[in-house]
């Protein structure tokens, strides 16, 4: 789907409806993670497999989503914007179900590879169409639209964690989860915009290279998810092994950390309006920068905890705005941002096993001095967010009502 071909005009009160509808797909699609990462234990238990085996496995889903993501923009292109969420995103509900039915390492990669290929598809789409939304009504959204993702992955989280509490088999959480998130998934994708391409449209390639633009844009992305990766992962591990806390405080860390980046995305777009994303972007790299540097020079838990906390603060809304930079860069969203997820999907592979290798070569400490050096570099380069303008497009307010003066 290129910006060209959507140009149609659309009323107000309509663009409205899509916003609340795709941050609806939003959540559900975060709800969709959440719930399997809360019952990763009781799937290797199932499985069988070993802690090295699961790391291996957990791989899958970013090679999935890598492999897949490029066929979103022909996807959308054959059938319309509309469809093709409707489908990638029932897809990507229904293959929650798959791990948990996973019996041994082949199929449970088999499995992963499957999850993460629809999650890629329809995480694709379904910004392409928040990038269209965000163009007509001229302001910052995809920030909440994030927002409401992370809110979605909470909202599964504490589902999956009532259901391990209550001893519930994964196999049956799983296969309700999906149905409901499947339902409500549909019942949202109704109102999103139902954007086609032209006729004499060229369809993209089935694959096709990251444009350039989409490289350096997705350079900045890779920044922001490797410190928000290397934070969610080891921050837990950083207070118990570097500074000694207890298992509940360490834990706690990570919860924090979690419930910052919801925040500053939900509240993103009134930053982002007011300054501008490149300003927003070096600002936030600077609170990252500065949150680094506390959590390697920490003497104390609570510094530390402070520092990951301004981590989350500094790169909650670059990926938002790195996807919407990527919809405005060129002819063919999709492509771009199929570009920009591939980045950011392979930093959040490399990221945890990146830190892993630093610290066994060195130390924890140097690890997040690596972190903060990529910090660092979302000061520097903010600039590539700066784009010509969102595309202007007719918006068509409502018609004004008309007396009959027919009896």
């Amino acid at each position: 789907m290129s910006s060209a071909s959507s140009r149609t005009a659309v009323g107000l009160p309509q663009l409205r409806r899509a916003r609340f509808a795709v941050a609806a797909v939003f959540c559900v699609h975060g709800a969709v993670t959440g719930s399997f990462a809360t019952r990763i234990p009781w799937i290797q238990d199932h499985a069988g497999v070993s802690a090295g085996q699961l790391g291996l496995a957990l791989a899958f889903p970013a090679l999935g989503a890598s492999v897949a993501m490029p066929l979103a923009g022909a996807v959308t292109h054959r059938f319309g914007a509309r469809t093709a969420l409707r489908g990638l995103l029932a897809l990507w509900t229904l293959s929650l179900v798959l791990p948990a039915f996973a019996p041994n390492l082949l199929t449970l990669c088999a499995a992963l590879f499957v999850y993460g290929a629809t999650a890629g598809m329809s995480d694709v789409a379904m910004n392409a169409l928040g990038v269209e939304v965000e163009n007509r009504l001229d302001r910052s959204i995809m920030s909440g639209l994030h927002g409401m993702w992370s809110a979605g992955a909470l909202i599964g989280s504490a589902g999956g964690t009532l259901a391990a509490h209550l001893g519930s088999d994964a196999r049956l959480h799983h296969t309700l989860a999906a149905l409901t998130l499947t339902v409500l998934g549909l019942i949202a994708c109704q109102g999103v915009l139902d954007l086609r391409s032209s006729a004499d449209e060229e369809p993209p390639p089935r694959f096709a290279l990251p444009p350039k633009s989409a490289l350096i844009i997705g350079a900045i992305g890779f920044c922001a998810v490797f410190a928000e990766g290397a934070s969610l992962d080891w921050s837990a591990v950083y207070l118990r092994d570097v500074l000694d806390t207890s298992p509940g405080l360490a834990a706690a860390s990570t919860t924090a950390f979690a419930l910052t980046m919801a925040v500053a995305r939900l509240a993103g777009d009134r930053i982002v309006d007011r300054f501008g994303p490149v300003r927003t972007v070096r600002v936030g790299g600077v609170l990252a920068t500065i949150g680094g540097l506390l959590v390697v020079l920490a003497p104390h838990p609570a510094v530390a905890m402070c520092g990951f906390a301004l981590i989350g603060f500094g790169v909650a809304v670059v990926v938002p705005l790195a996807f919407a930079a990527a919809g405005r860069s060129g002819p063919n969203p999709s492509q771009a941002i199929a570009g920009v997820a591939t980045i950011t999907y392979t930093s959040g592979l490399i990221a945890p096993s990146a830190i892993g290798a630093v610290a066994d070569a060195t130390s924890l400490v140097v690890s997040f001095g690596l972190v903060t050096a990529l910090a660092l570099g979302l000061v520097l380069g903010a600039g590539v967010l700066r784009s010509a303008g969102r595309e202007s497009v007719k918006v068509t307010p409502p018609a004004p009502a008309v007396h009959d003066p027919r009896p």
